[in-house]
């Protein structure tokens, strides 16, 4: 009997695997990806999805209607414009997450602010020694209000509509009744009205692009060393070209000279108030997603009982929370007296706090505690300050941007109510 014998398969020799077999892996692991959040979306968490979105679509939208929105200029008091409020939420994150609110947020930047104009006109202060005293304020403020939540059992929604009334008085007296008080510090004026120039402009964002090329390239090095699944290269650049491209866009138009008489004024580069945000948003960001502090937060937000019985210091951390928010209430105050070359007893008024937690949960911040991002403050604040910002050039009354804005935060937390609801079902 003849027994057939069968060719071995010849060896394949070492190295990189065939580029067909590259782009087979690149494509499954993208597929997979894809998969995972189209299985996360289904499930409810939503993110900054909507925001992003909604932001697109705005800016489109009032493009398309009004020319002019598009233009150097307006862009660049679309990002001045905003900052402020959203200086605010993103304080305002960290005491949402545990599930509770603060009301008093936009006169306690009102009381930082009085306080910084006061020691700075009125009594010879140098620049940094008033805003280190409008900090201290505000960590005071803080400390006071979460206190009174976390020791002595006051639900938060009580004791800062206390502390909004009183803060408001408090504003009214610092300022005897409604006097104005100028700003006149060089410095202090710059941080919400004067630019980067254009060299600066490109080396802030060369910078910031290394740096967030570093966290990614870490980020994958310590997964693939821990035997973690790592996203496909395609999508590391992606991850870091977006951002760059759009970054480069946007250094480049505020590049352009937007004086109508540059020989008298020159209006030229990145606002200054932008890398402080960014700043921020970078600290803040570090500090919810990398310290075991802001993984408390999350623990807390999503269920107190089992974090207290894990061991986490519940009242420690919700006082903490409330110190963050009065203190970048602090900055956003300092902010708005920038802005507005002085301080008087609208300075943190009006509608400062609605626009800041609107810029919160229209970003995608969860109103019952455990779900958020600071960069979420960030993208609702922008889509908020793009509805000011895009109605006002139509021409529209204040009375109807409010109403637009109050009809897209209702949006933002039904969308909340409902992906929150979705998820329990699952």
């Amino acid at each position: 009997m003849t027994t057939a014998v069968v060719p071995e398969k010849p060896e394949q020799p070492e190295g990189p695997a065939p580029s067909g077999k590259q782009t087979g892996t690149t494509a499954a692991g993208l597929r997979s990806l894809a998969s995972g959040y189209r299985d996360r979306l289904r499930g409810g968490e939503l993110g900054a999805l909507p925001a992003v979105l909604g932001l697109a679509v705005l800016c489109v939208f009032f493009g398309i209607l009004s020319p002019v929105f598009f233009s150097d200029l307006n862009f660049a008091n679309l990002l001045t414009q905003g900052a402020g409020s959203i200086a605010i939420a993103m304080g305002l994150v960290f005491v949402l997450l545990l599930g509770e609110i603060d009301l008093s947020a936009g006169y306690a930047s009102g009381v930082c602010a009085a306080v910084l104009a006061i020691l700075l006109t009125n009594h010879g202060w140098p620049w940094y020694g008033a805003v280190v005293a409008a900090m201290l304020t505000g960590v005071v403020i803080g400390l006071l209000l979460g206190t009174l939540v976390a020791k002595v059992g006051i639900p938060s929604f009580v004791v800062t509509l206390a502390a909004f009334l009183g803060f408001q008085g408090i504003v009214l007296i610092l300022l005897k009744e409604g006097t104005n008080i100028s700003i006149e510090d060089k410095t202090l004026l710059a941080v919400a009205n004067n630019n980067l120039s254009p060299t600066a402009g490109w080396l802030l964002l060369a910078g910031g692009v290394a740096a967030y090329a570093a966290i990614l390239l870490r980020r994958h090095h310590n997964r693939r060393r821990r035997g973690l699944t790592t996203p496909p290269p395609m999508l590391i650049a992606v991850r870091l070209g977006v951002p760059t491209v759009l970054g480069a866009l946007a250094v480049h138009l505020l590049n352009q000279e937007r004086s109508r008489n540059a020989v008298v004024v020159s209006l030229q580069g990145v606002p200054i108030v932008v890398p402080l945000i960014g700043v921020l948003l970078v600290l803040g960001t570090f500090v919810l997603q990398r310290t075991p502090f802001g993984l408390h937060i999350y623990s807390v937000g999503g269920n107190a009982e089992a974090a207290r019985r894990a061991g986490i210091n519940v009242a420690f951390i919700r006082i903490a929370a409330f110190v963050i928010c009065s203190a970048m209430a602090a900055v956003g105050g300092i902010i708005a007296a920038s802005r507005g070359n002085s301080v008087d007893p609208n300075t943190g008024g009006s509608n400062v706090l609605l626009l800041a937690v609107g810029a919160a949960v229209i970003g995608g911040t969860s109103l019952f505690g455990g779900r958020g991002r600071v960069i979420d403050a960030v993208l609702g604040g922008m889509l908020v300050a793009v509805i000011q910002n895009g109605m006002g050039l139509m021409g529209y009354s204040s009375g109807v941007k409010y109403a637009v804005t109050g009809s897209v935060l209702l949006v933002a937390a039904g969308v909340d109510a409902l992906s929150r609801r979705r998820a329990v079902q699952r």
